[in-house]
């Protein structure tokens, strides 16, 4: 029998001896960077306080005319590879878990915010501290579907940062009138960002001035849906949108041509792709699958490129994973990426795509965490199930996998404590 265990808490007294309610200072020891390093980690408050060699560090010193602060949790990381949380740019939580129900869900706002937290924390177990959701708004939906995201949100505060974009269907003439308001409501409501499918609109280039406005007012981003294959159209569209950028994200663009990846790099926007089947609900049709050379391509082009995840087990991806680690693998595994770069497509860029701050292992910065049971990069991106989650200095998520073999059978090998 092996068994990969969670990671080892060290004695404290009462409720600090539980990292899920440690106190205000977190140490996590003997973890293991990317570079190889093993090191202890110190957190407190909301940021990484110091960064030492294993043993080094214990808790904060004392502040003349104050205490020293012990209160909190030792977690031992051993045999843990500690990284930069990842975050996911590009879900469709007011769809998930849709592909398994009967019928089309009834517009129940108890039943949608579940479905939304559900997805929400199933992303936070896998690692995403941030995350943003694109919803539907305007014809049959109204505003409905994003009250219940934002309640969702305000349910998960402390938990996980959930951003939304809002999305109407149509914007331009007579019949986008309903969908005009409807999004200037949503971005006053608290939506995130203002998005959409120009493609699907009669005039997609009026659709993107209508948001460039709409974004302008709001003081937000635009987070647009498009599969990138009229290359003549999308140049307009990014021409339009330019006095955004960089606050402009496109995304899957999974039709996107082999000339296309300098057009955006020449347009100064962002991109997510979508690397589990390169499709979502918010495109018409079923998906095409990610172009395996593109993610080359774009950052050939320099195209700064995050990878989200998509559809969870909705229509448009019925099998669909929460998991940013599954697609940062789907790039590796390509070999289009290398797993340092697809990693970075789900953290680093990715924290950048949703406005955030940047986060490494280093004092100073945020302690947006995650630890996957591994000894490197490849190894966790090959089969690191158990994790350890740190948003805002506090652990919100743990996962312990248990791999059990049966004893018929010796075999003369040694026994895979470390392995997932």
């Amino acid at each position: 029998m092996s068994a990969d265990s969670a990671p080892a808490e060290g004695p404290h007294p009462g409720p600090a001896a539980n990292p899920l309610g440690h106190g205000p200072v977190l140490l996590l020891t003997n973890a293991r960077l990317v570079d190889g390093r093993v090191v202890d980690v110190r957190i407190s408050g909301d940021r990484i306080q110091a960064v030492g060699t294993a043993g080094s560090l214990g808790p904060l010193p004392a502040v003349p005319g104050r205490p020293a602060v012990t209160t909190g949790a030792r977690i031992d990381l051993g045999g843990y590879l500690l990284l930069p949380a990842p975050a996911e740019p590009h879900g469709h939580y007011d769809s998930a878990f849709t592909a398994a129900l009967p019928t089309a869900p009834a517009a129940d706002p108890a039943d949608l915010v579940r479905r939304v937290t559900e997805a929400a924390l199933t992303a936070l177990g896998y690692g995403a501290t941030a995350q943003r959701t694109h919803v539907r708004i305007g014809d049959v939906h109204g505003l409905g579907r994003l009250e219940a995201v934002l309640v969702a949100r305000q349910a998960l505060r402390g938990l996980a940062d959930l951003q939304t974009v809002a999305m109407p269907r149509l914007l331009t003439g007579r019949a986008g009138a309903d969908g005009r308001a409807q999004l200037r409501e949503a971005l006053k409501l608290g939506a995130t960002a203002a998005g959409g499918c120009p493609e699907l609109d009669p005039d997609p280039v009026g659709y993107a001035q209508t948001l460039l406005e709409a974004a302008r007012e709001a003081d937000c981003p635009v987070d647009l849906h498009t599969t990138g294959r009229d290359l003549a159209q999308l140049a307009r569209i990014t021409a339009v949108l330019a006095p955004l950028r960089p606050r402009v994200t496109l995304g899957p663009c999974s039709a996107l041509p082999a000339n296309g990846a300098l057009l955006l790099g020449s347009a100064g926007v962002r991109m997510v792709c979508l690397p589990q089947n390169g499709g979502c609900t918010g495109l018409e049709g079923p998906p095409t699958g990610l172009r395996p050379s593109l993610p080359r391509e774009l950052t050939d082009a320099r195209v700064p490129l995050a990878a989200g995840s998509g559809g969870l087990r909705d229509l448009a991806n019925p099998v669909g994973r929460a998991d940013p680690l599954e697609a940062a693998f789907l790039l590796a595994a390509t070999g289009t990426l290398s797993p340092e770069a697809a990693y970075d497509a789900v953290s680093g860029q990715a924290r950048l795509t949703l406005g955030l701050p940047a986060v490494r292992v280093d004092a100073g910065f945020p302690a947006e965490l995650l630890a996957v049971r591994g000894d490197s990069l490849r190894g966790a991106l090959a089969g690191g199930h158990s994790r350890l989650v740190v948003h805002s200095g506090r652990v919100v998520s743990r996962t312990s996998a248990v791999r059990e073999f049966a004893d018929t059978v010796a075999l003369a090998l040694p026994r895979q404590t470390n392995q997932t």
